[in-house]
């Protein structure tokens, strides 16, 4: 990456695939921006450069390294496929990590419960600039997408679907836990119609940082 492309990078800011760290904290903290990016669209992290786009640079390649790669291969499962290369703007360097988009979703993280005393597997994802857990109703459809061949799913619509579509139409959009209330089954089933929706390319899934939401296509 040359320095016009990064700079290029920066002056855009933060966003759903663009992360900047100033320099690397924790590998638990830096597994979850790894997984999050992994699991939406891919991206890149920059060390070296604060969240108001100020650059720093970093002080140690070796050190930045050794605990994002110990993040992405003892702190993520499965482990994530990462890149690196360097940078330098006005003689400061840059760490870019560039994340793929994974066909391995989801990523999950080993956070540490202090109630349950272990360490339990989180996934993320990108919503806008941050990087959040994602729901129960994502990572499932994140699972489907890894495991099956959506172009042979078979849908039929019956009462239910009519009445979440009517819905739609009208309000615009649904969470899991209206449809659950609407068509009066529990919300581990609606779950699971709704997923089989978005699969089907019926509905889309949405995220933002409080809940997803579902539309018509």
């Amino acid at each position: 990456m040359n320095t016009r492309e990064l700079r290029a990078i920066i002056d855009g800011g933060e966003s759903s695939t663009v992360e900047f760290k100033r320099k690397a904290t924790t590998p638990e903290k830096i597994a979850k921006e790894l997984s999050a990016l992994a699991n939406t669209k891919g991206g890149v992290i920059l060390f070296g450069v604060d969240d108001d786009g100020k650059v720093f640079g970093i002080a140690s390649e070796k050190s930045e390294m050794d605990l994002i790669d110990t993040a992405a291969n003892f702190h993520i499962i499965p482990v994530l496929e990462i890149e690196y290369e360097f940078a330098a703007i006005h003689g400061r360097d840059i760490l870019v990590v560039i994340v793929p988009e994974s066909n391995s979703k989801p990523h999950k993280v080993l956070i540490y419960d202090e109630i349950q005393k272990k360490h339990l597997p989180r996934a993320y994802i990108r919503v806008g600039e941050k990087s959040v857990i994602a729901s129960s109703e994502m990572s499932r459809l994140m699972s489907y997408q890894n495991k099956e061949n959506d172009s042979e799913l078979t849908l039929s619509i019956g009462d239910k679907e009519k009445r979440l579509f009517d819905y739609l139409e009208k309000y615009e959009r649904a969470t899991v836990v209206e449809f659950s209330n609407m068509v009066n089954i529990s919300r581990r089933r609606a779950e699971r119609l709704l997923i089989r929706l978005v699969r089907a390319k019926v509905i889309k899934i949405h995220n933002d940082s409080h809940h997803d939401y579902f539309t018509l296509v």
